[in-house]
C-alpha cells in the first residue's frame, strides 16, 4: 500500500525473518520488503494471512513501518550492509501507556523459528498436534479451544478460540517435542510455547506483548465446543435503546433514536479501532451493510477507544473506517475499559468483549446480543457465524 520516497540505501529487498524481544524470548514473524521503483512495500506473513503495512518510510538510514490504524510503529536502524534491522516497536495502549518491545530482522531468512544445528531431527509419528484441543489458561476460568494443523511444508498453523474472540492466525512449528507459535499484526504480539507430555497432553506458556504471561495446558478433544455466543450477554428489559446518545466523529451528539434510523432494523456494533478481532468483524459488517442496507438494515458502530482524548480517538476511528471502507455511521461511545464502557450501554448487563453485536428490530427492541467474534482464522467456525448473522438479520427484516 502506501510507501514513501526512498533515500539512498542498500536495504535488501526480499523476505526477512523479523522478531520482537518478548519476555518469553524471540517472538518471530515473516516480513517481506520489496522495492517498487522509488518506493517500498512491506507485508507481514502470519499463516495464510498477508498484512500490507500502510506506511513505509526510509530516511537517513532508518526504516519506519507504520500501522496507523493501530497507532503502532516499528522504527529500526538499517545496518551498513543493508541486511539487518534493529530498533523498537511501540504501540499505544490504554490511557497514556505505550507498549514497547525491541525489534530485529535479518534478510534472506524464511524460517519463522530458529532451530538447532541438526535440522533433520523430527518428532515421533505419534506426536501429532493436528486437531482440536481444549486449553486451560492459568489466569482464566473461561473455556478455550485450539485448532492446530500441520501443513505440507511442516509448519504448524491454527488459532485459539475463546468466548470473547480468537487469537487470529498463529504460525510456527513442532520440533523435538516442542510446539512454538506466534502472531504479530501490528497490535497482537502473541507467543506460545508448549512441550509434548508422555500422556499426549501439552503444557506450556503464553506471552502477550510486554505485559502478560500465563501458563496453559491442553488436552485433545475433537468434540469440544464453546458456549453459544448469543447466550452470554443478557438483555436488560425496560431500557430504551433509542434514548442513548453519543458523539459522532465531528463531535456532534447523535441519538440511536435519530429520525434517520426510524422504522429500520438495526445492528449496533460495539468495537474498538485498537482491537484486531474488531477489524475482522468490520469486514463482515461492511458486507452486511452492502447486502441489507437498501432492505432496511441500519448498522451503527459504537467505538470505545483507548485514551479518552476525543480528537485522537476520532482520528483513529476515521483510519479504521477508511481501511475497511465503512459507510455506516460510527459514534464515539467512550473509553475501552469494560467496567466504564458497560455503564454507557445499559441495554445489556455488561460488555464482556470487543466486539459485541446488538440486533434490534424495527420497533427498537433488542432481540439478540452476540458476544465476541470468531474471525477468518477459525475457518468453518467463521463461515457458520457469518451465516447465522445473516439468518438473524433476515428474521428482523421479514417482521
Amino acid at each position: 500500500m502506501a510507501a514513501q520516497t526512498v533515500n539512498a540505501t542498500q536495504l535488501q529487498s526480499g523476505t526477512w525473518r523479523a522478531w520482537l524481544d518478548s519476555p518469553g524470548g524471540p517472538l518471530p514473524f515473516i516480513l517481506d520488503l520489496h522495492r517498487e521503483g522509488d518506493s517500498w512495500r512491506a507485508v507481514i506473513h502470519n499463516g495464510r494471512e498477508r498484512i500490507d503495512i500502510p506506511t513505509v518510510t526510509l530516511s537517513h538510514g532508518n526504516l519506519t513501518l507504520g500501522f496507523d490504524h493501530y497507532d503502532s510503529t516499528i522504527t529500526a536502524k538499517i545496518a551498513a550492509d543493508g541486511r539487518s534491522l534493529s530498533g523498537v516497536w511501540n504501540k499505544q495502549s490504554s490511557g497514556k501507556n505505550i507498549a514497547t518491545l525491541p525489534f530485529h530482522a535479518l534478510a534472506s531468512q524464511t524460517a519463522r523459528f530458529e532451530r538447532g544445528d541438526d535440522s533433520t531431527k523430527k518428532t515421533t509419528p505419534s506426536q501429532d498436534v493436528t486437531g482440536q484441543w481444549v486449553i486451560k489458561f492459568s489466569k482464566s476460568d473461561d473455556p478455550a479451544i485450539a485448532q492446530f494443523k500441520k501443513q505440507a511444508n511442516g509448519t504448524i498453523t491454527g488459532t485459539v478460540m475463546t468466548t470473547t474472540g480468537d487469537y487470529r492466525f498463529l504460525e510456527g512449528d513442532f520440533y523435538e517435542s516442542q510446539l512454538r507459535l506466534s502472531v504479530f499484526d501490528g497490535a497482537h504480539a502473541f507467543l506460545f510455547h508448549a512441550k509434548w507430555q508422555e500422556d499426549g497432553t501439552l503444557i506450556g506458556d503464553f506471552w502477550s506483548r510486554d505485559v502478560w504471561h500465563e501458563s496453559w495446558t491442553a488436552n485433545r478433544d475433537e468434540q469440544a465446543s464453546l458456549p453459544d455466543d448469543f447466550s452470554q450477554t443478557k438483555i436488560v428489559e425496560g431500557i430504551d435503546l433509542k434514548a442513548l446518545a453519543f458523539r459522532d466523529l465531528d463531535g456532534n451528539p447523535k441519538s440511536l433514536g435519530d429520525a434517520a434510523f426510524a422504522g429500520k432494523a438495526m445492528l449496533v456494533e460495539i468495537f474498538g479501532s485498537w482491537c484486531p478481532n474488531c477489524h475482522d468483524a468490520s469486514q463482515l459488517m461492511v458486507e452486511l451493510d452492502r447486502e441489507y442496507n437498501e432492505r432496511g438494515l441500519q448498522i451503527v458502530g459504537l467505538a470505545f477507544e483507548l485514551t479518552g482524548d476525543f480528537a485522537r480517538d476520532a482520528r483513529q476511528v476515521r483510519r479504521f473506517a477508511k481501511k475497511h471502507g465503512v459507510n455506516y455511521p460510527i459514534l464515539i461511545a467512550g473509553v475501552s475499559d469494560k467496567t466504564t464502557a458497560s455503564k454507557q450501554m445499559p441495554v445489556i448487563d455488561k460488555i464482556r468483549s470487543y466486539p459485541t453485536a446488538i440486533f434490534v428490530d424495527r420497533k427498537g427492541i433488542v432481540r439478540y446480543v452476540h458476544t465476541g467474534f470468531t474471525g477468518p482464522a477459525t475457518g468453518q467456525t467463521y463461515e457458520t457465524l457469518r451465516s447465522t448473522f445473516k439468518q438473524r438479520i433476515e428474521t428482523l427484516l421479514s417482521e
